[in-house]
């Protein structure tokens, strides 16, 4: 069910779960903080960056190696950045936003984060597809459909804690290096030509676009957003010497976790170089290609290692791409829905493209929209990256943990090259459209470049003409602490909503208990029989008149102890029904049971508590039966 949240710490449900405050000494005291990194780390060896490497790697050879190097570092700066505006200022990067810029920058700036996480979430999705069917000889299209069923595995993974959730993700990262490292040493690449790939050197109009994908599979504007709200998960001591500490202990969090990642992706690309390149089969740019050539150069063992690296690479990150999502959406919106339903609704928005191009185009399209998904990334880290620099680099809002002039003239020349490249590359792109004789395209290519331009700008310059409000949204819990002249409400009209069950005495007396000696109970049952579902009021099968004579039986034995009671019996949908009784008969209260159904309970039997309380205006009382 969709709610809005009525708290301001990010990811509540795991907000401060780990405690590092404990007197522990040396490693355990360490290992308390690490964890987040290792989450964020996931993103950066997605399928996507699987595309990207393997395009690079074949048809570059060693040269784009400088490009993984460049982009590690930047990651390394941003990620740090965005761990310190969590810690210092209990923030996540979208509740800065929503505390900072104006409502129509928000909701622009919300729309291209989940542009961003539709775009990593499609890339998981088809490397996925892409591993199953690679070591299951599954047709693709049957692949992408059953990825949906992972949403059960995150809502069961939320429910074991954050420890574990992370052990299981690093887990998997460590299948997917381990994995890599085994066919690393079968290619046995020359290690003096992948040192010159460390060497910068000029890109061509195709290497800049395969760079740019490199450089947006690597550096994932949602990781920004995870990484301020995971590190949050950690109560630290919030003293300067306790910040200090948790600042330090997850830059090594961090350095460990994304030079484990670069390893990954440098690994892929290597062994492109090696196994493709070297060979003469530069034209070896798709996944199932690579998987289906690696027997020849490698051996047989080769193959089912790439396949379930593959999978474990998608799973991993599908995982901490819905943890951004919902960060993003809480974030902007302060809206809350279910882990599942948001799980479910990003994976049928990557499904539903995927599908299509699968369908239409055929599955050798595939990999072209993996490495369009890691361009479409890429264009969105501006928008992520200059409100953090911003943030972090605000005196007032940062105190002693504001970032040094060398961090941000660094952070700043590693969002001048961002920008500059992805603009570069838009040119190039967009010089085909404004070729053809359709004035239409190149209209609504020049709006949605003006409209990207003066959001840009705005982002960049709006510290400097105007001065940052803190918006109240965020704040829920203002005042003094003060209580008011308190007025006690009186209820006339209760309704009880009754199951039939041995659960019924404890309803009523809970319902008996909100009212006053004039006041009037009105007894509710939804009829739910297969007769009732069909004919609604008219039914007339043996359970309807049963429960009818139940009804009737409650309200006697009530009137005769002087109390004001009817019954109304409902049909169908119980909880539609609940509610359309209720104000049928102006009720000013309802006291309904509640199973403690959680989980997949929850989605199997409906989650009629929470439809009812949604859609009434009036007081709900929750008895737990």
């Amino acid at each position: 069910m969709i709610k809005y949240s009525h708290t301001d710490t990010s990811l509540s449900e795991v907000h401060q779960s780990i405690d590092t405050t404990h007197k522990n000494k040396g490693w355990r005291r360490i290992f308390s903080f690490l964890g987040p990194a290792y989450l964020v780390s996931v993103g950066y060896m997605d399928p996507g960056n699987w595309a990207t490497d393997l395009a690079g790697g074949s048809k570059f050879g060693y040269s784009l190696i400088w490009v993984l190097v460049m982009s590690n570092l930047m990651a390394l700066l941003l990620q740090g950045l965005s761990a310190r505006l969590g810690i210092v200022r209990g923030r996540d990067l979208a509740q800065a936003n929503r505390e900072t810029y104006p409502r129509v920058v928000n909701f622009a700036l919300y729309v291209l984060a989940e542009i961003a996480i539709a775009a990593c979430d499609l890339a998981e999705v088809l490397g996925m597809a892409i591993g199953i069917q690679l070591l299951t000889g599954m047709p693709l299209v049957w692949g992408v459909s059953i990825t949906v069923l992972d949403t059960f595995l995150l809502l069961y993974l939320q429910r074991l804690g954050m420890r574990k959730m992370e052990a299981f993700i690093i887990t998997l990262v460590a299948i997917v290096a381990i994995s890599f490292l085994i066919e690393i040493i079968f290619a046995k690449p020359d290690l003096a030509e992948v040192a010159r790939g460390f060497v910068p050197g000029a890109l061509t109009d195709e290497a800049l676009y395969i760079g740019i994908g490199i450089i947006g599979a690597t550096v994932m504007p949602h990781n920004l957003y995870l990484h301020s709200a995971l590190v949050q998960t950690r109560k630290i001591d919030r003293t300067d010497a306790g910040i200090k500490q948790a600042l330090r202990f997850n830059r090594i969090d961090t350095t460990i976790a994304l030079n484990l990642a670069f390893f990954v992706n440098a690994a892929i690309l290597v062994l492109a170089a090696t196994v493709f390149f070297k060979t003469g089969n530069s034209h070896v740019a798709e996944i199932k290609e690579a998987h289906r050539l690696l027997p020849g150069f490698l051996g047989d063992l080769a193959p089912k290692l790439f396949a379930i690296a593959l999978i474990a690479a998608g799973q991993s990150s599908t995982i901490t791409g819905t943890l951004a999502g919902q960060i993003i959406m809480e974030g902007y919106l302060s809206l809350r829905i279910n882990p599942w339903v948001r799980r479910l609704v990003t994976r049928l928005l990557a499904i539903i493209p995927a599908l299509v191009v699968i369908i239409i185009y055929g599955e050798e399209n595939v990999d072209a929209l993996l490495v369009l998904s890691q361009v479409v990334l890429s264009l969105q880290l501006g928008f992520a990256i200059i409100p953090l620099i911003h943030f972090v680099s605000d005196k007032q809002t940062m105190g002693n943990f504001v970032i040094s002039k060398l961090t941000k003239v660094a952070a700043w020349l590693i969002a001048s090259v961002l920008v500059f490249l992805n603009l570069k590359m838009l040119i190039n792109e967009a010089s085909g459209v404004f070729t053809g004789d359709n004035i239409y395209p190149k209209i609504i290519l020049v709006v949605l470049g003006l409209l990207f331009l003066a959001l840009l700008l705005y982002i960049i310059f709006s510290p400097i003409f105007t001065k940052p409000k803190t918006r109240s949204s965020i704040e829920m819990h203002k005042g003094e602490g003060e209580i008011p002249n308190l007025v006690i409400p009186k209820f006339h009209k209760i309704a009880i909503a009754l199951d039939y069950s041995s659960s019924d005495e404890k309803l009523l007396s809970f319902g008996l208990g909100q009212g006053q000696p004039n006041s009037e109970y009105i007894l509710v049952h939804i009829v739910e029989s297969a007769s009732a579902r069909l004919l609604g009021k008219d039914s007339d099968d043996y359970e309807t008149r049963k429960d009818q004579e139940r009804m009737d039986m409650y309200v006697a034995q009530l009137n005769q102890q002087g109390i004001k009671a009817s019954g109304h019996l409902g049909y169908k949908y119980r909880a539609k029904e609940i509610v359309r009784l209720v104000k049928e008969v102006n009720a000013d209260m309802l006291v309904v049971g509640a199973h403690g159904h959680t989980g997949l309970k929850d989605f199997i039997y409906g989650e009629t508590v929470n439809s009812v309380r949604h859609e009434l205006k009036i007081p709900v009382l929750i008895v737990h039966i």
